[in-house]
């Protein structure tokens, strides 16, 4: 069985079009980049089985694939697995839409348009003529079609399934797909012997007359004048022949020019290059000279006006209506904006002080010199959302790039110990507040409301972590770059007077760690919490936390036993965040990991810009805005280059670590509230030289004073590469071989691209001097990361 992988990670944006083209020719198929030249994303898995039948996975960002079969005899089936998509193409009716489980049949002679305006993910599959032709009991169709349901439900269980398997499929196994040859052209013979009753009238050489002919059309669409004579005259036919033509294909030449203009005019109404043409422009650009009977004609086939189809996109593409009013910052009057001068004054005159807020001198001294205004973010229960990411939250704080933000984050694991990692703190207090009469934060996750999944609670638990924010940042559009600079990070320490100047976190092996199949001791199964305590005083009486000079250790661990919340729903094992530990349920051993010092590495484990995706976002899995990277290394004196996606950024930071090992392989760090300082950089898409390490960014990249990380998933973008369940089927698809290869991929491109070596020099630094870790193996989308160490160029 022959297997290639592909991914445009592999290419610098400019470069991705061409390498995108050349590798889905290998899948018979063409691209055209969508009109809004959004960025491209895409990967491309194709096999060849030992009969010679060609199946192709693909997953992409939305563009225009035409598809076909490549002039021989034979077929190419196209199933969309994920999205939606319009197949066009001659003889096939206006407006057939394709939606997931929808295939369409590409004869040989013959070419069909999917014009995908959403992500979406397919599968495709070319038989030879050869390999079918025994087994058709009648002509197959001639022209390009959508399959009736009835046919298609044949096919699409086997395609669906075969879609998730070829990629765990080993390339030594070369007999590996043999069995499913066989119910492949079956399948196939009986789907096309099904459709033929409904194949076109038009004979192969007419079809191919009728495709030409469309083709010209759309070239000259723009020409107002067209008509069916010109047409003809070009193709050296007769008026007659060209009508009859048309009406055996099922349209008339006229319905079909006035359909084929709107559809352009439609995709220029919704394309922000085109925003500075008047409606009438573009009615006249696609060869319309009666702007009336345009708006009447665009309303008939699209159901609404020609200025409301334009208005309808620029409101998806503009910021919504936000608070402007930091709600983490109860002390800035209603109706201010934390610019306006008295909220600027109120965010600096109020800062808390060190008995308000343990650490707070520690943080003013790192601020740097040249800072913007400051501002003091809160955790509360009204600043924060818990486990999942969307861009239509409302930011709680609106900052200027250059400013400095004092951000407080919480663990969700501070309920494993109340007195000590809440007790007394109000901002903790007011998130944690769960009694058999009201949950502050209701919502923990990115599923349902009613618990109709599981029954664990509001959100269900699919996404953990609590974040603070998010903030917005002015004049961030998509496509810049947002800078996330760590100036410092220190504990949050307990507010309760009974453990004044210690901080304490929580680890947790669970169900989720790598390890949990390979217990050795009874019982196997099992879950056990530690709680970890830190000295947060220097010597020097000032609170603070230095990474290398501090220590956590070990106060006692208790096994995980069944737990009821104070809704009455009971839970087994840790599925859902913040349930509070009854304490005379457990057994504390207070002699666990004696003699063993814990060496600090505070980390934010989760930092992201809202995804460009719609609906909640479940906060677990990684991906190309960040999230939850779990990477020890994204702390103090580091930077977080992320690519904005949405106007405003919308700036999410939570999971706060003590310290972690590469690959979390239990299933937490030293989960431990932390209150950090950060400064937020924007880099402006049209000024970011081309030279610049974030140039050409498409994943999280972190800058230290001596590294770059670069960090690579089982799936770079898993939210656009595995459609509309991508965020459950990411948990099963995940591997350290496609983690391991991402990284790889977006390693070579930075150094390509950012040190202008060659691939093979690459190549040889990629073994001899960079180093790739494990990030993670928890998170749903496992994470390699790898290390380039600055110090070996000499520039």
């Amino acid at each position: 069985m022959d297997r290639a992988h592909f991914s445009t990670e592999s290419y610098a944006q400019d470069q991705r079009g061409p390498a995108w083209q050349a590798r889905l020719l290998d899948a018979r198929l063409h691209f055209r980049a969508p009109s809004d030249a959004q960025p491209l994303h895409g990967t491309l898995l194709t096999h060849r089985t030992p009969g010679g039948i060609e199946l192709s996975v693909i997953a992409s960002t939305p563009q225009t694939v035409s598809a076909r079969a490549g002039g021989e005899r034979g077929f190419l089936l196209v199933m969309l697995l994920d999205g939606q998509a319009e197949l066009t193409g001659a003889g096939v009716p206006e407006g057939e839409t394709l939606v997931a489980g929808d295939m369409a049949c590409i004869p040989g002679t013959h070419s069909a348009d999917l014009v995908a305006r959403t992500p979406f993910r397919l599968i495709s599959v070319h038989v030879r003529h050869a390999l079918i032709a025994p087994r058709l009991g009648a002509a197959p169709p001639t022209h390009a079609c959508k399959l009736p349901e009835r046919v298609s439900g044949l096919f699409g269980g086997l395609l669906s399934g075969l879609a998730l398997q070829l990629d765990t499929m080993h390339d030594a196994d070369p007999h590996a797909l043999e069995p499913a040859e066989r119910v492949i052209l079956e399948c196939l013979a009986s789907a096309l012997t099904a459709v033929r009753p409904q194949a076109s009238p038009l004979s192969t050489s007419r079809t191919i007359v009728f495709t030409r002919i469309c083709h010209r059309i759309q070239a000259r669409l723009a020409e107002p004048d067209l008509s069916l004579s010109a047409i003809a005259k070009d193709e050296h036919v007769s008026d007659r022949y060209l009508r009859k033509l048309f009406e055996d294909a099922g349209q008339s030449f006229s319905s079909y020019l006035r359909n084929s203009r709107l559809q352009r005019c439609h995709a220029d109404l919704q394309n922000p290059a085109y925003e500075q043409l008047t409606v009438a422009d573009i009615c006249y650009r696609w060869g319309f000279n009666d702007p009336s009977y345009f708006s009447q004609a665009f309303r008939e086939r699209f159901g609404v006006s020609p200025k409301a189809s334009r208005d309808q996109a620029l409101r998806e593409r503009a910021l919504p209506e936000r608070a402007r009013i930091s709600r983490g910052h109860p002390d800035v009057p209603a109706g201010l904006s934390p610019h306006a001068p008295h909220a600027a004054h109120a965010a600096h005159a109020r800062l808390p002080s060190r008995d308000a807020t343990p650490g707070g001198d520690a943080l003013r001294r790192a601020l740097p010199h040249d800072a913007g205004r400051h501002h003091y973010l809160r955790a509360t229960c009204d600043s924060v959302h818990w486990g999942y990411l969307s861009h239509d939250l409302a930011p709680v704080l609106t900052v200027a790039s250059g400013d400095t933000v004092t951000i407080e984050t919480l663990t969700q694991h501070a309920t494993d110990d109340w007195a000590r990692m809440i007790e007394g703190d109000p901002g903790a207090e007011s998130v944690f507040h769960w009694t058999a009469t009201q949950k502050n934060v209701d919502r923990r996750g990115a599923g349902p409301m009613d618990a109709s999944v599981y029954g664990r609670g509001a959100g269900e638990g699919f996404g953990v972590h609590i974040c603070t924010g998010p903030i917005a940042v002015e004049d961030a559009m998509p496509g810049d770059v947002l800078e996330v600079r760590i100036l410092d990070l220190q504990p949050r320490p307990s507010a309760n007077p009974e453990f004044a100047g210690k901080a304490f976190g929580s680890h947790a092996s669970t169900w989720w760690g790598f390890h949990y199949q390979d217990m050795l001791t009874l019982p196997r199964e099992r879950e056990v919490v530690t709680v970890f305590e830190i000295d947060c005083h220097d010597g020097t009486g000032n609170e603070s936390m230095d990474e290398g000079s501090d220590v956590a250790r070990a106060i006692y661990s208790f096994r995980w036993t069944p737990q009821q919340d104070p809704f009455g729903v009971v839970h087994p094992t840790i599925d859902y965040p913040g349930v509070p530990v009854d304490h005379t349920r457990i057994t504390k051993n207070y002699r666990t990991l004696r003699n063993v010092e814990i060496p600090l590495r505070p980390h934010f484990g989760v930092l992201a810009v809202a995804p460009a995706q719609d609906g909640l976002i479940d906060s677990i899995p990684p991906s190309s805005y960040a999230g939850n990277l779990d990477n020890w290394r994204v702390t103090r004196g580091a930077s977080v280059f992320l690519k904005v996606a949405v106007p405003g950024a919308l700036l999410s930071i939570g999971d706060p670590h003590a310290s972690q090992g590469d690959a979390e392989l239990g299933g937490t760090a030293i989960e431990c509230s932390l209150t950090g300082n950060i400064q937020l950089i924007l880099h402006k898409k049209a000024a970011i030289e081309a030279s610049a390490p974030y140039a050409d960014l498409t994943y999280p990249l972190v800058e230290t004073p001596t590294e770059w990380i670069i960090h690579g998933f089982s799936s770079p973008n898993h939210l656009a590469e595995l459609g509309q369940k991508a965020q459950s089927q990411i948990y099963m698809k995940s591997t350290l071989d496609s983690a391991l290869r991402d990284a790889f991929l977006k390693a070579r491109r930075f150094l390509m691209q950012v040190k202008r070596l060659t691939e093979d020099e690459a190549t040889a630094i990629l073994s001899v001097s960079v180093d790739f870790g494990v990030t993670q193996v928890v998170n749903g989308n496992w994470g390699v990361h790898a290390i380039i160490r600055k110090g070996m160029f000499n520039d």
